[in-house]
């Protein structure tokens, strides 16, 4: 059964209509601060304790409530570091329909982040194991992650984790799992020179052009159809002040766990797609000229082995996975060569969704 809040979320995403010139908003607060932030700058696990209320974390799953929490992690064997942090669950459909654990909120104390692997940073958004069992979807969701490192800058970086949690309310074995971490959207906008702004009214046209077709074409690739633009739903957008007009407005996609590359066992696709289940791919954006696509597509080839690399070298992953995001990708590049039928799918695919762009929720 397809789940109803992500339905009535996602009748949404067909709205494209043209607005012109640049657009409006707000600049957010921001979730770093003004000092050198070098989580990201390594691809190494990091090691890490939690200490705190975990079942009343588990319970409420209140992305309200904060609760007082432990974070050790490890410079050595013998060396560890110890700061009091807040936490408190994230997220929407993962939080409230589908994680026993939900994904983690980490606020760190401005003071209590200096001089540690953790400077710089106010708030962290954490990707959690989920449910017990599922540590194979977390791993695939982080390498898609790295994936979009390598097609551009204009990505949110991530750094790989394995977190041992520790309940203060009762006396059990601790688990130890793996999660990631992903950048603040305050420090990728610094690395990118661009400015984080909450906007209002946009849509697919009132986007840089090449960042989109990018972003559509990846998310084509990866089989992921969980992204709207008008509802800001799985994208950022960015405001980059040296451009003018709507090239100044640039998207930047994630949350990938219901991309038919991860292929989680709860994806399933909007009711109103034209696909049965997420390994099909269908393309998710208005329409371009053939040149302009091909731009994306031969740009992508020419990463090709470098994508598989990412997948090749992760030493984490079973062999099994690693396979089957590998043979999803081929599937794709296949269908890049010769006669290009992935072209023409997309051309296809466009046309069907720029004719659904007056869908309304009834």
């Amino acid at each position: 059964m397809k789940n109803p809040i992500k339905c009535a979320l996602l009748l949404l995403l067909f709205t494209t209509a043209s607005v012109k010139g640049q657009t409006q908003g707000e600049i957010t607060v921001n979730d770093t601060q003004d000092v050198k932030v070098t989580l990201f700058d390594s691809d190494d696990i990091m090691e890490i304790s939690l200490a705190f209320d975990i079942s009343h974390y588990k319970k409420y799953k209140s992305k309200d409530e904060y609760l007082d929490a432990v974070l050790t992690y490890y410079n050595s064997p013998s060396d560890s570091v110890v700061k009091n942090i807040k936490v408190r669950a994230r997220g929407n459909i993962r939080r409230t329909a589908i994680c026993d654990f939900p994904p983690l909120m980490l606020n760190f104390r401005m003071q209590d982040s200096e001089g540690s692997e953790f400077s710089g940073i106010n708030k962290l958004k954490i990707v959690p194991y989920c449910k017990i069992g599922y540590e194979d979807y977390i791993l695939r969701e982080y390498l898609v992650y790295r994936l979009y490192n390598v097609v551009t800058d204009y990505s949110y970086r991530v750094r790989l984790f394995r977190i041992t949690y520790i309940n203060t309310a009762r006396t059990q074995k601790n688990i130890t799992q793996y999660a990631f971490a992903i950048e603040p959207t305050g420090l990728l906008a610094k690395r990118t020179g661009t400015v984080e702004i909450e906007y209002t009214g946009n849509t697919q046209r009132t986007l840089n052009p090449d960042m989109l077709d990018m972003a559509a074409v990846f998310n084509y690739m990866i089989g992921n159809t969980d992204w709207s633009v008008p509802i800001n739903h799985n994208v950022q957008l960015l405001f980059q002040p040296q451009a003018t007009g709507n090239e100044a407005n640039l998207i930047i996609p994630y949350d990938f766990d219901y991309a038919g590359i991860v292929h989680t066992n709860y994806a399933v696709p909007f009711e109103s797609l034209p696909i049965e289940n997420v390994r099909q791919r269908l393309y998710m954006a208005v329409c371009r000229d053939e040149n302009s696509l091909n731009d994306v597509l031969r740009m992508l080839q020419g990463k090709k082995q470098e994508l598989y690399k990412v997948i090749e070298d992760f030493p984490y992953l079973h062999p099994r996975s690693k396979k089957d995001m590998i043979s999803y990708l081929n599937e794709f590049f296949a269908g890049t060569e010769k006669k290009n039928p992935v072209l023409r799918s997309i051309l296809t695919d466009c046309r069907w969704f720029e004719e659904q762009s007056n869908l309304r929720v009834r």
